[in-house]
């Protein structure tokens, strides 16, 4: 399996520069998404079975009542309709009886690809979901107002987006910090 590069459409971050515990920052965006996820331990073969409810190029999210430790590396499974992503991981944090969070570590060029299409596709449908009605926000945004500035940044983003100078996946995680 080859590492995988931080920051890259190509790839995920290692998981020497994922944030150890909870109160540092992540790295990278994470889009909610349902999932099926199976987490296997290597060596003792226990294995963990859960649901994914957020994903991102550095890691997701596995709601499960009795998730690994801190620290232990797994062999992780999601599983979405027809496409299952397989990478090595380690378990950043736990929460008993309530999931675990997963850095990905390594994964093969197939399973990397896997991985960069569900995020482009929810990145794509967070775009969709963060643009204004047309006709509704300009015309009743006040001038100087917060939501007018929220309405440019927007705009500035899209054209951005659309002269190459920010490409998808950075636009939409732009979009989707003003939002939240």
């Amino acid at each position: 399996m080859s590492k995988l590069k931080e920051g890259s459409l190509n790839g995920i971050s290692e998981a020497n520069g994922i944030a150890s515990h909870e109160s540092e920052r992540r790295r990278h965006l994470r889009f909610p998404f349902i999932a099926s996820a199976e987490a296997i331990e290597p060596q003792s073969h226990a294995t963990i079975k859960g649901r994914v409810s957020d994903l991102g190029f550095g890691g997701c999210y596995v709601d499960t009542m009795n998730p690994f430790a801190v620290g232990t590396f797994i062999k992780i499974l999601l599983s979405k309709e027809k496409n299952t992503f397989e990478a090595d991981a380690r378990v950043m944090f736990s929460h008993v009886g309530m999931g675990m969070g997963v850095a990905f570590v390594s994964a093969v060029p197939q399973q990397i690809q896997i991985l960069q299409d569900w995020i482009t596709e929810l990145a794509e449908k967070t775009l969709h979901e963060t643009e204004p009605a047309k006709g509704t926000e300009t015309d009743d945004v006040a001038p100087n107002s917060v939501r007018k500035q929220d309405h440019v940044l927007r705009e500035l983003i899209k054209t951005l987006m659309k002269k190459g100078v920010l490409n998808e996946l950075e636009g939409t995680a732009m979009l989707h910090r003003l939002h939240y």
